[in-house]
């Protein structure tokens, strides 16, 4: 026998076509949803109850579709293939604008004019450099401390250096923090690689632009002035603003649940940062490096296919979670990497890529699935060829992020809906157990 349904319970007659009816068949009662941009809230199903049982929640690990904020960051259209920066085709951005120019996009919400333009490299610029106790911070590591450890650290640590970040409510306030934060990771960033190799950390040349500095600060030697080649100074730059912002993903997320406790943006980054430091988030380009060497050559792909039809293997750097279709940002890195590669020559392992992606795009079994290349899968031939160690793949990955995570936490601060993150769990343990002492349970 069921209980009786509440007396109280909304009814359905004229409901708006802006909503969803749904009927519990274990009352009988029926409820009107409304329909928001293609969404229901969640605290709407709470009125769904049986008797005096909590009200009905959803269940979702992963959060593979639940909407956890309003945001005009980024729009992200997976089956078409679309990615935008505020309404901005990536395309666009990568072809005509400059990292510094979408990070101040993705921050304001509009470009700049040249005014304000100058006015923010000025400001990027002038606060590059870093509190010299940072410098003997990054130096108490280990030797072999990884690059991306490191930079998670003294991203926190900043937070230290500047207490008044954490007064999150002055709009002025929040933009030196921004500021200094987009300045000193390639910082951070070319001095946990530095320190892994055992060089003297390289103070930044703030003649030299945002990521010609960057270079810089990672490559420079005994020359007095280090001139790294535009295409290569273009090309990581290209990467660093595919890389900008990626809607809500694990880091994203990281960054917005944390920073709604209403910490620092400091402590939230350094959330982003060690979120982007699991495998499954930042580490997949590195994956895709070890399976086109383990293939070897050209002549071994044959097999390899068929071991990933067979499921023995696993085709790294194709598919992707929100992308159904060709990732728009895998096409703009493949021009970047036959670029740089114009200046370093040619990595072997780039033919065994592109006989893999000619094989993907015309093979039954992979265009059924829809498997297309990702962003992943030429990233790391083009990393490479900077020379960089594999570990160190996603602290660029973490560099070029920064502006979209302050922005994503900048809209969360101001978004009057935030509540601090506290999703609720189905309990599966045990209860009502009498607890026996130690004396008794031992004896």
């Amino acid at each position: 026998m069921t209980d009786a349904p509440a007396t109280d319970a909304p009814a359905t007659a004229g409901a708006s076509k802006e909503s969803l009816t749904v009927r519990d068949n274990r009352t009988g009662v029926e409820y009107d949803l409304k329909i928001t941009d293609n969404t229901i809230r969640a605290a709407d199903l709470g009125q769904i109850k049986l008797g005096d049982q909590p009200g009905l929640a959803t269940y979702d690990p992963g959060f593979v579709n639940t909407a956890s904020c309003r945001s005009s960051v980024t729009y992200i259209d997976g089956d078409k293939g679309i990615l935008e920066y505020r309404g901005y085709p990536i395309e666009q951005l990568a072809e005509n604008s400059s990292f510094l120019e979408v990070a101040y996009l993705l921050i304001h919400g509009a470009l700049p004019t040249k005014a304000e333009y100058d006015a923010w490299e000025h400001e990027i610029t002038y606060h590059t450099f870093v509190h010299e106790n940072v410098k003997s911070f990054m130096e108490g590591f280990r030797y072999d401390a990884h690059p991306m450890g490191m930079l998670m650290a003294s991203v926190g640590a900043l937070s230290t250096f500047y207490p008044d970040a954490r007064n999150i409510t002055d709009p002025d306030n929040r933009h030196i923090q921004m500021v200094r934060m987009i300045a000193k990771m390639p910082t951070l960033g070319a001095w946990s690689f530095r320190h892994a190799q055992g060089k003297p950390f390289i103070y930044p040349d703030n003649d030299l632009s945002y990521t010609a500095n960057f270079l810089s600060m990672l490559f420079k030697m005994s020359e007095k002035k280090y001139g790294a080649d535009e295409r290569l100074v273009k090309a990581l730059d290209t990467l660093f603003i595919l890389h900008a912002d990626h809607e809500q993903n694990a880091s994203t997320n990281a960054v917005r649940s944390v920073g709604s406790t209403q910490v620092d943006p400091y402590s939230a980054v350094a959330a982003g940062v060690g979120a982007l430091y699991g495998p499954l988030h930042g580490g997949a380009n590195e994956a895709v490096l070890r399976m086109l060497r383990r293939i070897g050559s050209k002549q071994n792909i044959p097999a390899f296919i068929e071991g990933v039809k067979n499921g023995n293997e696993k085709l790294m750097g194709f598919g992707h979670r929100v992308y159904k279709n060709y990732d728009p940002r895998a096409k703009i890195i493949k021009k970047s990497a036959e670029d740089v590669f114009a200046v370093t020559g040619t990595n072997p392992l780039l033919e065994i890529a592109l006989e893999l992606e000619k094989i993907a795009l015309e093979d039954e079994y992979f265009v059924k699935r829809r498997l297309y290349p990702n962003v992943d899968f030429y990233s790391g031939l083009i990393y490479e060829a900077f020379q960089f160690p594999p570990e160190m793949f996603t602290v660029l990955f973490a560099i070029g992020r920064t502006p979209g995570w302050l922005a994503q936490w900048l809209e969360l601060v101001q978004d009057k809906d935030q509540k601090i993150a506290r999703p609720k769990q189905i309990y599966t343990g045990e209860r009502g157990l009498d607890f026996v002492p130690s004396s008794e349970r031992w004896a």
